[in-house]
């Protein structure tokens, strides 16, 4: 049976886990770029029984899965992953699996760009590395708010550290109760405009649904103010897209971190590429070792079941 690893962007996938436990039964291929082109894609990935992919990297849509007559499984990494039309794989007879793990990286990198935007970082780093000095002055984070949307596991983790730094944490989501935030310490916000209106760094941290599709919008960024910050690190989307350039690039926000965009990866001349007051990231935030390794474990242990007759962690 053939194998495809899609996606993997630093040659690691066959290094994270013991694939020699499949190769016996398996010829497996890494491809360690993306395919852009979706003819290039199909002639890659026509001739296999298996194909492994990560999170949202490409989407596995009812149009290509029904270019793929002799797939049979498809692994994903995580137990969601909203870029997979379930529907039509279960249709075709695609068995499709996620793996558990994940680690804290997201958590971590959400706090590397709260304070690489506080601190100026990569203008005061540039300044450095081109023989200048200090050029701007940082944003002190003890005694300002920091206002979550969303309180699940990330987003209280994220608050934990914003009270270290001695900051007035609040929350809002759509689901979120009285009792959730006062276990976590935290003021809950009596609507999504009040957090906006009143938070100096706003983040994000909620699943991609139809509910929370353009969630923030030209509306809500308006309500910010010009001082704040707004960080996503869970799903592009979430935020209008234009709107958020807009309000960019007319200071409407002091600036933005970001770690996850609408398509990934970013075309060339994208104004996120582009925008100063902006910090970008592609996409880094669970790309951590304990979260690999979790993965690609969880991965050969998907394969071995269904090849074993006996799927575990199928999704649909």
């Amino acid at each position: 049976m053939k194998c495809a690893i899609l996606d993997d962007y630093q040659n690691v996938a066959l290094s994270m886990a013991e694939w020699s436990k499949l190769t016996d039964r398996l010829e497996v291929h890494a491809f360690n770029r993306h395919f852009e082109d979706r003819e290039e894609l199909v002639a890659a990935i026509e001739d296999c029984e298996i194909i492994v992919i990560m999170r949202e990297r490409t989407p596995f849509r009812s149009d290509l899965l029904q270019r793929l007559p002799k797939l049979k499984l498809l692994v994903t990494t995580g137990m969601r992953n909203a870029s997979i039309d379930l529907a039509a794989a279960a249709e075709l007879g695609i068995t499709v699996c996620g793996t558990r793990g994940g680690g804290e990286g997201t958590t971590e990198l959400t706090w590397a760009l709260i304070l690489g935007l506080a601190r100026k970082l990569v203008l005061e780093n540039e300044a450095v590395r081109g023989g200048g000095w200090q050029s701007t002055i940082g944003v002190d984070l003890k005694g300002k708010r920091l206002g979550l949307i969303g309180l699940g596991h990330i987003g209280s983790n994220v608050a934990r550290i914003g009270q270290a730094f001695g900051m007035e944490v609040m929350a809002w989501s759509q689901n979120l109760t009285p009792d959730k935030a006062e276990a976590a310490g935290v003021q809950l916000a009596s609507s999504k405009e009040e957090l906006l209106e009143s938070s100096d760094i706003v983040s994000i941290h909620l699943v991609l649904s139809d509910r929370t599709r353009g969630l923030i919008g030209a509306e809500e960024l308006k309500r910010m103010r010009p001082t704040a910050f707004l960080v996503n690190t869970s799903r592009g989307p979430i935020v209008d897209r234009e709107a958020l350039i807009d309000a960019l690039r007319r200071d409407g926000i002091a600036g933005a971190g970001l770690d996850v965009f609408e398509q990934e990866p970013l075309p060339q001349d994208d104004p996120f590429r582009l925008l100063s007051n902006v910090l970008a990231t592609p996409h880094i935030g669970y790309v951590t070792e304990a979260a690999y390794q979790g993965f690609y474990k969880g991965i050969v242990e998907d394969i071995e079941a269904y090849l074993a007759g006996s799927p575990v962690n199928v999704l649909g």
